[in-house]
């Protein structure tokens, strides 16, 4: 029997909305438990022993890089007040691999000579190269939704340098031709391009022994499952939908459903549930723990709201 991680986004509201299966599984679970670094925690389950976990730019290149320093460029759509920027539920996108190759290409007759390139990956991720080691402190775009952009910018020796890069991109942007079709058929548009997750490329990647699901720039270089597989390999889902949203519906029906009733079967040994810096494990069996009540499922995951539907 064999593990599943489940990620899932987890963001403060005005309105929050119940998710009865989420809520009825985190009932059968122990307490919840923190978690620091969840990608690493994630990656355990398919890479048993692994280590260090390399940079997720080092693995989102595969080896096929001779750059000493590499960083995840992650579009963001985002919203400019009087006084700050702040990042929207939807302000993640996800391009299509058209789009990634265009800006990638784009981009290196831009800044190219700069000691700076771009690469879109298999799973049509960016990846920014540097010729140069950058010695910075970064955010994963995640921890921006609700939050202002200027608080979490890169910091450190070298973090000017890759703020620089970022102003520079935001203008590049703002009559690209992949923001112009994206405006024409009505997607957001990119507003500039979050640098993250670096680190050097020389390092070995970890083998991966099961499945991934997902657009995870970390995640999505081991592969991309679109249904609930056949077999009992480990795997690992992950997607940026909420609890009770719309998007949420198909993420249960296609994951969660399948989940719950390969635990009930025994076929699963156990499915972890991860969202913000909390998670939690279910055991085949459920562990019954029938005396309790099904709470929000925000409760368990430290996620405030205004207002419940």
């Amino acid at each position: 029997m064999s593990i599943v991680y489940f990620r899932f986004a987890a963001h403060a509201s005005d309105v929050l909305t119940r998710a009865p299966l989420l809520e009825a599984l985190i009932k059968r679970a122990p307490r919840t438990h923190p978690v620091l670094d969840w990608r690493a925690d994630a990656l355990r389950v398919i890479s048993p022993g692994s280590g260090v976990m390399p940079s997720i730019a080092a693995i989102a290149l595969q080896g096929m890089s001779t750059a000493r320093w590499a960083c995840i460029a992650t579009p963001l759509h985002w919203n400019a007040g009087m006084s700050s920027v702040s990042l929207p539920a939807e302000g993640i996108v996800s391009l299509d691999a058209e789009e990634a190759a265009l800006l990638a290409l784009d981009f290196n007759r831009m800044f190219g000579g700069e000691g700076v390139r771009m690469r879109a990956s298999a799973a049509a991720v960016l990846v920014c190269e540097f010729d140069a080691f950058l010695d910075v402190i970064t955010h994963d775009p995640e921890r921006l939704v609700g939050r202002d952009l200027f608080a979490l910018q890169a910091a450190g020796p070298d973090a000017v340098r890759l703020r620089r890069l970022m102003s520079e991109v935001e203008l590049w942007l703002f009559d690209h031709a992949v923001n112009r079709s994206r405006t024409s058929r009505g997607s957001a548009q990119l507003n500039g391009l979050w640098f993250w997750g670096g680190g050097t490329t020389s390092v070995a990647i970890p083998p991966v022994h099961g499945w991934t699901a997902g657009r995870d720039p970390l995640f999505a270089s081991f592969g991309d499952t679109r249904e609930w597989p056949d077999g009992t390999k480990p795997g690992v889902i992950v997607t940026r939908a909420q609890p009770g949203t719309a998007e949420w519906r198909d993420v249960e029906q296609c994951w969660l459903e399948p989940a719950a009733a390969a635990l009930k079967a025994g076929a699963l040994k156990s499915l972890e549930l991860s969202a913000g810096e909390w998670g939690l494990r279910i055991d085949t069996g459920f562990n019954a723990r029938f005396w309790r009540r099904a709470r929000p499922w925000w409760e368990s995951f430290g996620v405030m709201t205004g207002e419940v539907e």
